[in-house]
């Protein structure tokens, strides 16, 4: 069902002093940009030296807690199987992806978040 953990999304409250740390740490900047049309929340993507994964930094303070993004073949399959089990909190159904496919938000029985995205 679950085929590949994608990125890792934290919260920061200074995005460019995490950039910098994150760079210092190997990881280099892939894309950045805004979560909204107001521009007022960041969002930027740091890539792993070797490999696909991705850590995005956040700076939205309604965000402030970690999300794992992954990857799956059908988000609506997934969301149907899923749906069933009264222990997971949907956060967001399915819907479009701006950059195509699907995206679905989870909130696991321990809390934590999943983002799941695929066609």
């Amino acid at each position: 069902m679950w085929k590949l953990l994608q990125c890792q999304a934290i919260y920061t409250e200074n995005i460019d002093q995490s950039i910098a740390f994150y760079e210092s740490m190997g990881l280099s900047k892939a894309w950045d940009t805004f979560q909204d049309e107001e521009h007022r929340w960041r969002l930027a993507g740091m890539k792993f030296p070797n490999g696909e994964t991705e850590l995005v930094l956040k700076d939205n303070p309604n965000l402030a807690f970690a999300e794992t993004e992954i990857v799956v073949d059908d988000v609506h399959a997934v969301f149907t199987h899923l749906a069933q089990n009264t222990d997971i909190k949907w956060i967001r159904k399915p819907f479009p992806n701006a950059l195509g496919g699907h995206v679905a938000v989870m909130q696991a029985p321990d809390n934590n978040v999943f983002v799941l995205v695929g066609n």
